[in-house]
């Protein structure tokens, strides 16, 4: 299992092996200590007794987010490891996934714990149903299939797929990948509200971080959406 790594002020983030389709496309969980004192779990992995320590060591993990319809296959055990924890998810997230309770349906309006910490907007046209958050302290962008971003990849299969789609080291959408926004319209505008956040670090789940001019990687790896 891999470590928690500081991201910004109040933000750690710790990435795992995960295949999609024969695809070795990683993914990310982000953590963040709330100004009320909690931790967030954005988009979670699996939780070993190493990271579950550097967990604690931070807080106590009050809130479990599965920010969209496709960031959700660890969160069954992530919520047996933490029973308190709020787990947050979007509304057909319930229909998918019948296992799982939802004890707050995720959506443009933050939950009291986190008012002071995000903004927060649902991408509409998506059958992603991502709703992505703004960390406003740290002028961070936290999300999971926005964009993303392979600089380094060992699998020679995910490396073809990610040169074909035009992604190998810079951040962008496959174009197979595209056909899920259904409504572009819908989306460019929720993307435009997204893209008017002054961030500058960007999490997401697969490839690495964005740490520099997070803005203007992200309005470039979406301009095919415009």
């Amino acid at each position: 299992m891999s470590h928690l790594q500081p991201l910004a002020d109040a933000i750690w983030h710790v990435a795992v092996p995960h295949a999609f389709m024969g695809l070795h496309v990683g993914t990310r969980m982000t953590v963040v200590k709330l100004s009320t004192g909690g931790l967030l779990l954005h988009s979670p992995v699996p939780v070993d007794e190493d990271l579950a320590a550097e967990l604690a060591a931070l807080g106590e993990v009050k809130h479990i987010v599965c920010p969209n319809l496709f960031h959700h296959v660890f969160a069954a055990e992530v919520k047996q490891r933490y029973p308190e924890a709020l787990l947050h998810g979007p509304a057909k997230l319930a229909g998918k996934r019948k296992d799982l309770t939802l004890d707050a349906t995720l959506s443009e309006t933050p939950h009291p714990d986190w008012g002071d910490d995000f903004e927060l907007v649902f991408i509409e046209g998506s059958m992603l149903q991502e709703t992505v958050f703004y960390h406003r302290a740290s002028r961070t962008l936290i999300a999971a299939d926005l964009i993303e971003n392979f600089r380094q990849c060992d699998h020679g299969f995910t490396r073809w797929y990610l040169k074909l789609g035009g992604l190998w080291q810079k951040p962008g959408w496959h174009p197979i990948l595209r056909l899920v926004y259904l409504n572009r319209r819908k989306a460019r505008a929720s993307i435009t509200r997204i893209l008017e956040w002054p961030f500058e670090k960007l999490s997401l789940a697969h490839g690495e971080v964005i740490t520099e001019n997070a803005r203007n990687q992200a309005r470039h790896g979406l301009e095919w959406l415009f």
